[in-house]
């Protein structure tokens, strides 16, 4: 028998050279979802090919980042309001740093571009990253995030497919648009980012004048051990919010490829220094049903009518770092470095980059990078964990035996912590399956964004998406224009049409026949289709 002709072992049906496999040679048959308690619950730490595909995604370049290769840093300070809009904050958190008004906690924030390399222009179309380091009491604890509030996926399988997607081409080195509208076409959660991304909103002016987000759902906890849903979101306070058209975007990259990092450095430099509020949207801990989305779903915006912004306190960046090597190269964070009064949701993305951003780091930086000063507590660190590549120092408790290195011990070693406070025990009783949510609603919340923006942003979106979707294969195109209508029929309409002009004007290659054929299909589509 071929090999091509071999039976799959996991579907009984002929295996042939285009099947998915694992690099055991497994084959895949579901490359979507991960393994959940549920199809809205946690992961399971035997999800092996995820744990294998991202593992080896996050080793796939030395020594640059995988992504956020590109960045700009500062240090600052947070400061807590020591309430959450009008009420204490302690009634939903015990975190310590949010407890006191007025109690500053030092911070290294850094910024960076998301796709593209560490030498490549800061005026490229991609999101933006928006990383904090809080040095707390506590310990560390880093709120990774992105300036957009949502993202393109929800499960983490898909992430090393969507990233390669969006990198050059393996064979020629050069980004292609097709790539990536090839992922996008099949991949309809992704309509609402695309939708931000090629607005306006995708080049921010600077690092200054872009607002931040931790974009996943994680949870706050309490004395009583009670926990919350909560969404941060970094609002620019005394230097505004700024985005670039595509030509004015051009223009500054024709002069400065890095016009956001000496943007930053100037300003911190002559005394300007930027100042965020932390907001937070709060909801209660629990599917809610009576939503058209789930809130876990990292695709989706709180509707800040239901769910408004509550000032926690502020944060200013006043210092520039003096090696840039040594602060935001090798800065390293990791979704799941949190502190007491701070916990996971059972957010998929969550889940899957909590695992990946510690993995990476230790890869890419070295198994002791938590002993760099930038990387560091503020506090004293004691561990039973010992040597690895580059350790200079050892870890261990002042009175600590030298001689016992584990725990527990009667012959003076390190002790556990007291418990202080309730622990948040959430309870599941479900199936462990390979599903997506069940509320995916991939375009309502796409459509109410298109309506929401000001018609210079709608034009400007629909001339940068037509520009890029014009060398696509007509199947690609239609394929967008299909979800765009579905998000709204406007919407779907002028790009359609903005293709098929393109097409007759000759300037492409591809065929009108998709962006006619989607013409008509908008057209006969209702007025209300994708109404939030």
């Amino acid at each position: 028998m071929s090999d091509q002709n071999k039976p799959s072992s996991a579907t009984g049906e002929l295996e042939n050279d285009n099947t998915l496999t694992n690099r055991q040679g497994h084959p895949i048959s579901d490359n979507q979802n991960v393994r959940t308690v549920g199809n809205r619950g946690p992961t399971t730490l035997e999800n092996y090919h995820f744990l294998e595909k991202i593992t080896h995604f996050d080793r796939e370049r030395i020594p640059e980042r995988v992504v956020h290769a590109r960045g700009a840093g500062a240090h600052g300070y947070f400061e807590s309001y020591g309430k959450v809009g009008d009420e204490p904050v302690s009634k939903y958190t015990r975190a310590k740093l949010f407890q006191q008004a007025g109690k500053q906690t030092p911070v290294f924030v850094r910024f960076s571009t998301v796709v593209h390399g560490t030498h490549s222009p800061e005026t490229l179309r991609d999101p933006r990253g928006f990383a904090i380091k809080f040095y707390t009491e506590d310990g560390n604890w880093d709120l990774v995030g992105n300036n957009l509030k949502i993202f393109f996926i929800r499960d983490p399988l898909k992430f090393p497919d969507m990233v390669h997607a969006f990198r050059p081409d393996p064979v020629t080195n050069v980004n292609n648009m097709e790539r990536m509208f090839d992922f996008l076409s099949q991949t309809p959660e992704a309509t609402h980012m695309v939708t931000f991304l090629f607005s306006p909103w995708g080049i921010p002016a600077n690092y200054r004048q872009m607002q931040g987000s931790g974009v996943n759902t994680y949870k706050w906890v309490n004395q009583d051990g009670q926990a919350v849903l909560v969404k941060y979101h970094w609002e620019p306070l005394t230097q505004g919010i700024k985005n670039l058209k595509q030509a004015e975007a051009s223009t500054i990259q024709a002069n400065n490829y890095s016009h956001a990092t000496q943007d930053l450095y100037e300003a911190i430099e002559r005394g300007d220094y930027p100042e965020w509020e932390l907001c937070v949207q709060i909801m209660s801990d629990g599917p809610h049903d009576e939503l058209e989305f789930d809130p876990l779903d990292p695709t989706k915006l709180w509707p800040v009518d239901q769910f408004p912004f509550l000032r926690v306190g502020k944060m200013v960046l006043n210092r520039n770092p003096e090696n840039y090597f040594a602060e935001v190269e090798q800065a390293s964070f990791g979704t799941g470095v949190l502190v007491d009064g701070l916990d996971f949701s059972d957010d998929k993305l969550l889940q899957g980059r909590t695992f990946s951003y510690s993995d990476t780091q230790r890869y890419r930086v070295g198994t002791n990078y938590l002993q760099l000063p930038i990387n560091s507590p503020k506090k004293h660190v004691a561990t039973n964990q010992r040597d690895g590549q580059m350790t200079y120092r050892v870890d261990a408790g002042e009175h600590q035996n030298p001689h016992v290195n584990y725990e527990p011990s009667s012959l003076g070693g390190l002790q556990e912590a007291t418990q202080t406070a309730k622990e948040h025990q959430p309870a599941y009783n479900d199936r462990l399956v390979h599903e997506k949510i069940s509320r995916s609603n991939d375009f309502a919340q796409a459509g109410r964004t298109y309506r929401e923006f000001d018609e210079w942003e709608r034009e400007e979106l629909i001339s940068n998406l037509i520009g890029n979707l014009k060398i696509c294969k007509p199947h690609i195109q239609e394929k967008m224009i299909e979800y765009f209508t579905q998000a709204d029929p406007d919407y779907g309409r002028r790009v359609s049409e903005g293709l098929a002009n393109a097409a007759r004007e000759g300037k492409d290659h591809t065929s009108s026949t998709a962006a006619d054929k989607a013409v008509r299909d908008a057209e006969n589509m209702g007025h209300d289709a994708g109404r939030y």
